[in-house]
């Protein structure tokens, strides 16, 4: 089991101990370093800062979200990040939800499947540079000649050589349709909640993308980073209990009451009924009683949380389930240190 280290986006104001972290999390064997971007911070200059003071642990986004920039800008960015990093970046992508991509950038939300597919094409093209990158779209095409085009738009390829042409892509996806497409054309599955009491359900999805006619990996050849959250104490369920309100935020409001990814995965853990009443209770501004309403089952279906011999007999869950990594939020240098004592140290 390898892990990682999510520094995630900044609140009010950037976080002032973000390069102590990565520094300590690179000396102590994380494999890897996680900057992600809502709504105020981007994911990828961060990530360029840490990397600069870096030299082993791998640099990646999660998640960048694809409708933010243009596919042939992010692939920019992507071959600029890993050459300055010596072949470190890992390009996670996500598509975000309905209510950020059509009320933050100004975007049609719908055919995610399809922008996606389309979207790694064209970066995968950039990366190769084997010949003008084109695409027939219908969501990206290039040359563009729709509706106040010019009609002078030439194929073109990257001035700059990619310094891998196999630069890894990863897909943060949540139903069993964008699952499946991830394992079909991405290099790693960023799971935001994963479960291994439904590891069976995500696998079916799984293989269903590996088994199609052009399948870009199989099985072993497949990452899975999986945020975790990893807390030693002898009081689980009063830590639990504290673990609730960021749940109860994701599950009640991050999305549209009609479309929120984060609820459909807990419904499909088992908890249908429970992921409505906190939605209700989170729209109705009862977000006291919507926390209270989390089972804590919930949570520690999707942390580990415990003693350290208990966190290290449950790991073994994590890792029949084919996670490869587990991503961890890293409140403080403590914490991760005492994270990597106990899942790298088992």
């Amino acid at each position: 089991m390898k892990l990682g280290l999510q520094l995630g986006y900044w609140q009010a104001q950037p976080p002032t101990d973000t390069l102590e972290k990565v520094l300590e999390a690179e000396k102590l064997g994380y494999d890897i370093v996680f900057t992600a971007e809502s709504w105020g911070s981007d994911a990828f200059s961060p990530l360029a800062w840490v990397g600069s003071s870096t030299s082993t642990i791998r640099l990646a986004t999660a998640v960048v979200q694809i409708s933010a920039r243009q596919p042939t800008s992010v692939a920019m960015h992507a071959l600029t990040l890993d050459h300055l990093s010596g072949g470190r970046h890992t390009l996670g992508l996500g598509l975000s939800g309905p209510q950020v991509v059509e009320g933050w950038y100004g975007r049609p939300f719908g055919k995610p499947l399809g922008r996606t597919r389309e979207y790694v094409d064209i970066i995968r093209q950039v990366l190769a540079r084997q010949g003008p990158v084109t695409s027939d779209g219908p969501h990206y095409p290039l040359p563009y000649t729709g509706e106040g085009a010019l009609g002078m738009g030439k194929p073109l390829k990257p001035i700059v050589h990619p310094l891998r042409e196999d630069l890894p892509i990863w897909i943060g996806s949540e139903g069993p349709k964008n699952v499946a497409l991830t394992a079909e054309i991405a290099d790693g599955w960023l799971p935001i909640y994963y479960s291994p009491k439904v590891a069976g359900m995500y696998n079916e999805w799984l293989d269903e993308g590996f088994a199609r006619p052009g399948a870009r990996r199989d099985r072993a050849s497949f990452e899975i980073a999986a945020n975790c959250g990893v807390v030693v104490t002898d009081d689980r369920d009063a830590v639990l209990d504290q673990m609730k309100s960021g749940l109860a935020f994701y599950i009640g409001g991050m999305g549209a009451k009609e479309m929120n990814f984060h609820k459909n995965v807990f419904a499909r853990m088992g908890y249908e009924k429970e992921a409505d009443e906190i939605q209700d209770l989170f729209y109705e501004g009862e977000r006291d009683k919507a926390i209270a309403a989390v089972p804590r089952e919930a949570v520690a279906d999707i942390n580990l949380v415990g003693t350290k011999e208990q966190i290290r007999d449950d790991l073994a869950a994590w890792e029949e389930a084919g996670i490869t990594h587990l991503v961890i939020g890293g409140r403080d240098l403590d914490q991760i240190r005492l994270v990597a004592d106990v899942i790298l140290g088992a």
